[in-house]
């Protein structure tokens, strides 16, 4: 009992003082003088950012998606570094990178929504939905029996639900005009191929036109293919539709640059922090290597379109027409995260053969970035090239003394102005409300039957043509929509009315194939291509 006593003080000290030390120990985000405790675990210096995710996961007093949070972590970083930089979920990375891998998995449909309701433009030949019987005109009412006709779906959620790994299977109702019930359909997904190369023809004697999307895994060789075609069937001019081509994978910008230019011409240079600069010659193995070229742009045209287009114009090599192009000069690498999630990361500049680099700037944030399409309007750039100011060390010369312009997008060589592009404001007014499309897309649904006459798409362009009836139809719902027909309206405007409804009905009913070749001839811009290609100026 006696050395119960003598220890008891002793016993109630420790108890204290581990008191006291648990009690701190619990709270470890305050020091007893109230200042922020510093936490000093070994890799907290090396990386505070995966240092403070760790500990909100271990420390944080309410259940955190630890995913999501790296997500927004990793969002908000790269929003303060380009506008092109960035990272994109598990969910969205199939989508964002089918378009460039030249495939996807699926049924095989075009398809837009209509009135709240999916309606197929065309099932792609030898795909799974062709196969089973899926038509033109065709409304997808059901889906593994959830209705999607009527509940405001969206593009994104009809992929997302019609998508799915190769050998899966989908049911579709379909309704079909004539048929009084729904239709089923159960179809097996497949490997779907898509194409960088819209169409390839020969619109004018000996000049042949090729429109280019996008430059993905299997641009080249589709363009090859293409220009072997074209070069069999006779040509000796060569038009490059590049308009609305946001770009793609830079080594397809690369080799489709080959084939116009000679040997040893540089195509472009490559250079970043951390990446030593890079040179990309041309082989002298190009098809089409001194015949006359005209490269088309716009505001749209971006990137890879860009790299092709400045190598043209710096090795003095055919002719830009258009106008003045997007201005993306940055290169991206990509990298996979184990939940298959990615990261696109800018790693380094391109420039053209005359060392130009045309990024535009983007120091002000990626609001202001975006929002440079609206400048080129206000400042008038869209009507005049005179609208356009160059700074003065911006300003670059080939070999041949001709003036090249970097620090936002390549100058075409013969600019062509919006206005040109569309010769009255009725005509842009129709566009403005969607007339010609809501027009085009009715009357092929409800004359598809009568339309399928023209087994394709030349017997089409040949001998369809627009009647007096459509034509007072078609102003009488454009004056419905608000729209009045100008008491003055012209015959040449009336024609080009004409054309481009004609050449809208060809889209619906034979894809690019019956739209390109009724559309080009009131395409000011390819008409400038035409003339310039005519006028033995180009090389």
């Amino acid at each position: 009992m006696k050395r119960l006593k003598v220890y008891l003080p002793i016993t109630f000290a420790l108890i204290l003082a581990l008191g006291i030390l648990l009690g701190y120990r619990m709270n470890p985000g305050m020091s007893p003088d109230n200042k922020i405790f510093k936490i000093n675990h070994p890799w907290s210096s090396e990386n505070k950012v995966s240092s403070a995710l760790h500990y909100i996961d271990q420390n944080y007093v309410d259940t955190v998606d630890m995913s999501e949070l790296e997500k927004e972590a990793l969002v908000s970083v790269l929003s303060e570094l380009d506008p092109h930089s960035q990272y994109i979920p598990a969910e969205a990375f199939n989508e964002m990178n089918d378009a460039l891998q030249g495939n996807f998995e699926g049924i095989g449909v075009q398809f837009r929504i209509e009135r709240d309701t999916v309606v197929v433009i065309s099932a792609i030949s030898g795909g799974p939905s062709e196969k089973v019987g899926i038509k033109g005109g065709d409304r997808i009412v059901t889906v593994d029996g959830d209705t999607i006709a009527g509940v405001e779906i969206s593009n994104e959620e009809v992929i997302s639900k019609l998508k799915g790994e190769r050998g899966t299977k989908v049911k579709v109702g379909v309704f079909r005009r004539g048929v009084d019930e729904l239709l089923h359909f159960t179809i097996t997904r497949d490997v779907i191929p898509t194409y960088s190369v819209d169409i390839a023809f020969v619109p004018e004697d000996s000049t042949g036109y090729i429109k280019l999307s996008k430059f993905s895994a299997t641009t080249y060789q589709e363009m090859k293919q293409a220009l072997n075609d074209l070069q069999q069937q006779g040509i000796n001019k060569l038009i490059l539709d590049l308009r609305g081509n946001s770009g793609g994978y830079l080594q397809a910008a690369i080799n489709l640059s080959d084939e116009f230019l000679k040997n040893e011409k540089l195509i472009v240079y490559t250079e970043g922090k951390n990446r030593p600069r890079k040179y990309a010659y041309a082989t002298g193995q190009g098809s089409f290597e001194e015949k006359p070229l005209a490269i088309l742009i716009d505001e749209g045209s971006a990137s890879a379109s860009e790299i092709v287009a400045g190598a043209i114009q710096d090795n003095d090599r055919g002719v830009i027409v258009g106008r003045r192009s997007f201005g993306k000069g940055l290169v991206q690498e990509q990298v996979r995260f184990n939940d298959k999630s990615a990261l696109r990361l800018t790693v380094a500049r391109y420039y053209t053969p005359t060392g130009r680099s045309i990024q535009r700037p983007y120091s002000n944030g990626k609001k202001e970035y975006y929002h440079d399409l609206y400048e080129r309007w206000s400042n008038g750039e869209m009507v005049s090239a005179d609208s356009i100011h160059f700074n003065d060390s911006l300003i670059y010369t080939t070999p041949m003394g001709d003036t090249v312009y970097g620090g936002g997008g390549i100058m075409p060589d013969v600019f062509v102005s919006v206005e040109k592009e569309q010769t009255s404001e009725y005509s842009r007014k129709l566009l403005q409300k969607g007339l010609y499309y809501r027009f085009a897309f009715d009357y092929v649904d409800q004359n598809r039957e009568a339309l399928e006459a023209y087994e394709n798409a030349d017997l089409f362009v040949e001998g369809y043509q627009i009647t007096d009836q459509q034509m007072n139809s078609f102003f009488e719902k454009a004056i419905n929509q608000g729209v009045e027909k100008p008491a003055n309206l012209t015959n040449q405007e009336v024609k080009e009315i004409k054309t481009l409804l004609k050449a809208l009905i060809g889209r619906n009913l034979f894809d690019n194939e019956g739209f390109y070749p009724v559309y080009l001839k009131t395409d000011a811009i390819y008409k400038e291509a035409i003339e310039a290609l005519n006028s033995d100026k180009v090389s």
